[in-house]
């Protein structure tokens, strides 16, 4: 059963080093994001997620972990993140840290002794073949880069060994099953990584490639899953109210192993999320999401998985729609805004805890930019978080040439400031919409959900406990007879009516009907 107090969440995603800076130096940091609490309350949301910002060289933009309890200086202080957790939840927002179990830097202090050739207490902590000539049967590994006579097992990047959790069925001298000591002692570090953070003030864990812990793994990762009911067990007895929220994409396996949450990412370009906002990975000639106007995309692509997966993991947690993440190509770089509010209000009001990445609330761009850490094709959605028309549109006072990536050039860049002032922006309706979440408990994460119509040619019209939702993402005016219902609009983008049992859903438009 998963964390009660997701029931009413929205997070907002935060990419540190993007986000606000308050020192100067170029780089955002966590008294920057204290600084903008107030702002992401009264968007609506109430929880945060926030990129790794713990010690690391920065190869992958964090995700390279030199050490899991120290805050990088980049950002601060321990004593920085501590007063983060407390302010936050002062104003009643919970957060969530970024966990990489996988893997650490190369420059962890425990790889630095596993590369040894004498045995130590973390000659095992990673995945070691027994010779240095010996390869790792498929994964990816590194060579003669260590003064011990082996190899080590990759996890993602050069510079990240995997940490070793053991493998479903071994095959070959150097793999571990998953229950020796050794891997058991590996379980036993990443859970004191979380008590750490949990016992000064986070309130649970995004946990980066949630799936990618054992190794020689079936399809269902039923090794993986183990480990993380056993840490499930761990939080339900000493931390009963964090949350985990998994980079899975698959809630089938990801709930049932134990995340409150699990994510519907953009896995291989070509599943149904995909079609919604970014069908432009399935022809580049032609963009064919639904929320683009008269795209001729079709909702049931969308639907024909996900109903399969919430039809499936009702009652074991939520899957978690997302405006996008660090990782994804921002929505604005195929929807224009008005599409925008739509695809949001669409999101904001399905089943599960819904995700916002910072700036996608004021439709910021995706920039074609260099590669920054490790980010290449990712980096243009990671480009400073756009405040105002002040210096590096209010993200910095540095001087351009030393921020972390440049800001949008263009006149008409969207800030938050402009935005704030205008009653029909996106951001606008992105609070509207938020607001109406939490006022109606109906629209929350928990709520029953089923579908009313999804034909080509007609309005979508799906049903959240006693409301009815309808969107209409092109030009002309559609229509759909309800004889049995008498609704009248209780929230609008755009235009439409119910009058006689017809629903009448204007151009562009959302309605929500009571």
């Amino acid at each position: 059963m998963a964390a009660k107090w997701l029931k009413d969440a929205v997070f907002y995603e935060i990419y540190p080093q993007s986000f606000c800076d308050s020192n100067g130096d170029g780089i955002g940091d966590i008294n920057g994001i204290i600084s903008k609490l107030d702002y992401i309350k009264e968007l609506g949301c109430n929880a945060l997620w926030i990129n790794p910002c713990f010690d690391s060289p920065f190869k992958d933009a964090g995700y390279d972990v030199r050490d899991y309890k120290l805050v990088a200086p980049r950002y601060g202080t321990n004593e920085d993140l501590y007063r983060l957790f407390a302010v936050a939840h002062e104003k009643g927002i919970h957060v969530l840290l970024d966990l990489v179990p996988g893997h650490t830097s190369e420059e962890h202090a425990w790889f630095r002794q596993s590369q040894k050739e004498e045995r130590n207490e973390y000659s095992d902590r990673y995945i070691w073949t027994d010779f240095w000539l010996h390869g790792a049967q498929g994964m990816p590994y590194i060579g003669g880069e260590s003064e011990r006579n082996a190899c080590y097992v990759l996890n993602f990047f050069k510079c990240q060994p995997a940490l070793n959790y053991g493998f479903l069925h071994p095959q070959e001298s150097w793999q571990f099953s998953m229950n020796h000591p050794e891997p058991l002692k590996t379980r036993e570090a990443m859970k004191d990584v979380m008590r750490f953070w949990l016992s000064h003030g986070c309130d649970g864990f995004r946990v980066d490639m949630a799936n990618s812990l054992v190794k020689g793994d079936d399809e269902k990762k039923s090794g993986t899953s183990m480990i993380w009911r056993d840490v499930r067990r761990m939080l339900d007895l000493e931390f009963p109210d964090a949350a985990m929220v998994s980079e899975w994409s698959d809630p089938k396996n990801a709930l049932r192993a134990g995340f409150d949450m699990d994510f519907y990412l953009n896995y291989g370009g070509v599943n149904g999320y995909c079609t919604l906002m970014r069908d432009y990975y399935y022809d580049e000639k032609h963009d064919a999401s639904y929320f683009k106007k008269d795209s001729g995309g079709n909702i049931n692509r969308f639907l024909g998985q996900y109903l399969d997966w919430y039809e499936d993991t009702k009652g074991l947690g939520y899957i978690s729609l997302l405006t996008c993440n660090h990782d994804t190509t921002r929505p604005r770089f195929g929807l224009e805004p008005d599409e925008l509010k739509l695809a949001y209000a669409f999101l904001f009001t399905m089943p599960g805890v819904p995700f916002l990445y910072y700036g996608d609330e004021i439709g910021m761009r995706f920039l074609d930019v260099p590669t920054k850490e490790g980010g290449y094709t990712r980096t243009g959605s990671r480009t400073p978080m756009q405040w105002n028309r002040g210096k590096n549109l209010g993200f910095s006072e540095a001087d351009e040439k030393d921020i972390y990536l440049p800001v949008d050039p263009a006149d008409d860049a969207p800030t938050a400031e402009d935005q704030l002032k205008d009653p029909g922006s996106l951001l606008n309706t992105v609070k509207r919409v938020l607001h109406l979440r939490h006022q109606e408990e109906d629209l929350q994460a928990d709520a029953e959900f089923s579908v009313v119509c999804s034909e080509p040619g007609k309005p979508f019209v799906y049903r959240r406990g006693d409301l009815l939702l309808a969107v209409n993402p092109n030009s002309g005016e559609v229509h759909l007879e309800l004889p049995d219902e008498n609704r009248s609009v209780l929230f609008s983008i755009g235009s439409g009516e119910f009058t006689d049992g017809q629903l009448t859903v204007g151009p562009q438009s959302f309605l929500v009907l009571r």
